[in-house]
């Protein structure tokens, strides 16, 4: 049985590793943390959103970085202290606005098909985590930003994604606990939300029960390619244990990039910080006041879901700052500002605060597929979109490690 190491036990770790075991290879994970979906994939925006899946690379994303770059409570900002990695990455990002369009249609794409695979392996598996089906509703206040919408919605519609304008007065409708007056807004109906943390857990139950090995608390010191195979050297309780693999999946989000380089490729990826809060609806009043239609409101970059009755989860912001985990107040103090202000009847005197580093890579499109060593395969780099695409580039992954197998037995 063909044997495969999984590297990061985040979102796209766990649905790779599902893949991979459903279709019987001997699959192992390894991750730092102790449980999985403990970084990146704990606390993010709860979105399931093809209706967000417009890419970053326009003209108009840069002078907006440049313009909010001292505000520190903008929703894009850029620590302006240079180095390398960020001005490289930069300039790839840069590179990349001639294939706005592009990008933007195959990014929904891929988010359509995801659909049907997260909610596949949900089934087949047979957990709960948190689901409303209740659609993404994008609000606007700014006549600008919905000119913008209405570009962006054809771009989508050319991707296959169903989204309708609607008027000020079916916002409210749609979700009638808002409490502030919009020009109107976009609804996609098949977008849903959960709970990313509680699904990536109950996979990696599911996981184990198929067989799949998890080292847990454990950081892998060296990966040595020996022509055919991969090699991993790590320590855990103070043993030291080598394994060799026939093949290696990275999925360690912003970790990628070293791994890459140790294993002779180049991935780009540069952490790009989010932050969220958990408004915990500990009051009937709350509770009824707090929206359950998720929300996405553009201009302000903020993004809403309910997880169950007593949970409401704003995120947001992008803060280029490096690997940098710090939570500052600063950052957090806006979303629960937008909560207030759109949600005055919520109670926020217990929100739990939270930050996430992105992977994000310059094209803003994830790196999927093989490296340039037999047996290195990637699945990483999905930016703001993991929970969106995961199960997507898991099934892709599986595809194309299905394909080299086969070669390999050919020859």
């Amino acid at each position: 049985m063909t044997q495969i190491a999984v590297i990061g036990a985040g979102i796209t770790g766990i649905t790779t590793a599902y893949s991979l075991a459903s279709r019987g290879y001997d699959v192992t994970v390894f991750d730092r943390n102790r449980y999985a979906a403990m970084e990146t994939s704990f606390a993010n925006g709860g979105q399931l959103s093809a209706s967000n899946a417009e890419v970053w690379t326009r003209w108009g994303t840069v002078f907006k970085g440049l313009k909010w770059m001292m505000d520190s409570n903008a929703p894009l900002l850029v620590n302006p202290r240079p180095s390398w990695h960020k001005l490289s990455w930069m300039a790839e990002f840069m590179g990349n606005i001639p294939d706005y369009e592009a990008n933007t249609i195959a990014t929904a794409k891929m988010a359509i098909e995801a659909r049907k695979h997260l909610l596949r392996f949900a089934g087949e598996v047979g957990f709960d985590f948190d689901m409303e089906k209740r659609g993404i509703l994008h609000i606007y206040k700014s006549a600008a930003e919905f000119d913008h919408a209405r570009r962006v919605n054809d771009l989508l519609g050319q991707a296959g994604l169903e989204r309708r304008e609607v008027d000020a007065n079916e916002v409210a409708r749609i979700e009638p606990a808002l409490k502030t007056k919009t020009l109107g807004g976009y609804y996609t109906e098949s977008d849903f939300t959960g709970d990313i943390h509680l699904y990536a857990r109950a996979l990696s139950k599911g996981c184990e029960a198929m067989g799949v090995k998890f080292c847990y608390k454990t950081d892998v010191s060296e990966y040595k390619h020996t022509g055919e195979a991969v090699r991993l050297s790590w320590s855990k309780d103070g043993a030291d244990t080598q394994q060799t693999f026939d093949g290696i999946v990275v999925c360690a989000g912003v970790g990628s990039r070293a791994i890459a380089a140790s294993l002779g490729d180049r991935v780009n990826i540069y952490p790009v910080k989010g932050y969220s809060i958990t408004v915990n609806l500990e009051d009937e009043a709350s509770q009824k006041a707090a929206p359950w239609v998720s929300l996405l409101d553009d201009e302000a970059k903020i993004v809403t879901s309910r997880l169950g009755q007593k949970r409401f989860r704003i995120a947001g912001t992008a803060e280029f700052n490096g690997y940098n985990l710090d939570i500052r107040d600063n950052r957090i103090k806006p979303l629960r500002n937008w909560c207030e202000t759109f949600f005055p009847q919520v109670e926020t005197e217990h929100c739990v605060p939270w930050a996430g580093l992105r992977p994000m890579m310059p094209s803003m499109l994830p790196k999927v597929g093989p490296g340039s060593k037999p047996g290195v395969f990637y699945n990483t780099g999905h930016g703001h979109l993991g929970w969106t695409l995961s199960a997507a580039t898991a099934e892709a992954t599986a595809d194309c490690i299905d394909v080299t197998r086969m070669k390999n037995e050919a020859a």
